[in-house]
């Protein structure tokens, strides 16, 4: 293949243009074999400057398509972020603790600190002892307010020791025995009242119908009948009041007044006209006590079972304004029961 060109075969081909003079080329070496060939010069590729102690030219390392440092774990980074922020929040809750002492002190310091902590303290104790007294009455409205009696069945030899119990009172018989007394009491009843009287002592003066009426009662009926009312629910009280005072001298203790009357406002006028003719109080008004007024002739009847029961003596009383007497109520053995007329029912029907 002929390299060199041809003066004359260039003249041939371009005959028109005038030959102009150029510069004299240098000969061709004939030692290189691309002489008179046009060369294409590449860039060269500059390779960065060589640390000291990097010989292979490691050191420079460039950052990757994503930010991070070439060959560096995400999540080492990721944690060590996670520790900063956990290390700037443990030092803001210092900061707010600190504060917070701070606070507490200048109100421990303070007097208007002071009196606020005191009314809280009042207010919780005042929450806690709420709660208490809700809890004592939800506990009371649960309990067993009757005492259950527990019968201990002696042995043979203990019944040999012991004295027989004395008899309950032989009060459905006559008061015969007792007639003396009986007549005495209604006697000193019908004189000046004593005001100042022990309590369960008539205080009242007795009008000599009312004795009367005792009188038939104690030693005709023995204790077990009706009688005509007085007219009026206080002369009833007070007739009554003076059997309670006459059983209480013969009786002592050993027996318990059992009142019917079938509407609260009748109970009320009972107790406050017992209180007044007897120097009674409101503790002498219960089931522990002496009086017990009941609105219910089944609930009066149950009380009376568990006094005989225990060897007590119910003595019954029932309201004029009761229009009969219940039959379970006639076998106990001292009753009392006032028959109203009937113009005396119908003022208590308009009444009540």
């Amino acid at each position: 293949m002929n390299i060199y060109p041809d003066p004359s075969a260039a003249a041939a081909a371009n005959p028109a243009q005038p030959e102009q003079p150029s510069a004299p080329e240098p000969p061709p070496s004939p030692s290189s074999p691309w002489a008179g060939a046009e060369l294409e010069v590449a860039p060269l590729a500059v390779n960065p400057p060589i640390e000291p102690g990097d010989p292979e030219g490691k050191g420079a390392e460039e950052p990757a398509a994503d930010g991070l440092p070439a060959g560096a774990n995400p999540i080492d980074l990721a944690l060590t972020e996670l520790r900063g922020r956990r290390d700037g929040l443990l030092q803001e809750i210092t900061a707010l603790e600190q504060q917070r002492d701070r606070i507490l002190q200048e109100i421990a310091t303070n007097p208007v600190g002071q009196s606020e902590l005191i009314a809280k303290r009042v207010k919780g104790f005042q929450a806690y002892l709420v709660g208490a007294l809700q809890e004592l009455a939800a506990t009371a409205e649960q309990s067993d307010l009757v005492p259950t009696p527990v019968v201990v069945q002696p042995s043979p030899l203990d019944r040999a020791l012991e004295a027989p119990p004395p008899p309950p009172p032989a009060a459905a018989g006559l008061f015969s025995e007792d007639e003396a007394r009986v007549r005495d009491a209604l006697a000193r009843f019908g004189g000046q009242p004593d005001f100042y009287a022990d309590p369960w002592k008539l205080r009242r003066s007795l009008e000599p119908a009312g004795a009367t009426l005792l009188e038939e009662w104690f030693l005709s009926q023995g204790g077990r009948g009706a009688q005509p009312s007085s007219g009026s629910r206080n002369r009833n009280v007070l007739v009554a009041a003076a059997a309670i005072a006459i059983l209480g001298e013969l009786y002592g203790d050993r027996f318990q007044t059992l009142v019917l009357a079938g509407q609260p406002e009748r109970l009320g006028e009972w107790r406050r006209g017992l209180q007044d003719c007897l120097g009674l109080g409101r503790e002498d008004f219960g089931p522990s006590s002496g009086i017990v007024l009941f609105e219910r002739a089944d609930a009066l009847i149950e009380r009376a079972d568990r006094l005989e029961e225990r060897g007590e003596l119910p003595f019954i009383v029932v309201d004029a304004g009761e229009p009969a007497v219940a039959i379970p109520v006639l076998q106990f053995p001292l009753w009392l029961a006032f028959a109203a007329a009937p113009g005396e029912i119908a003022s208590e029907e308009d009444l009540y």
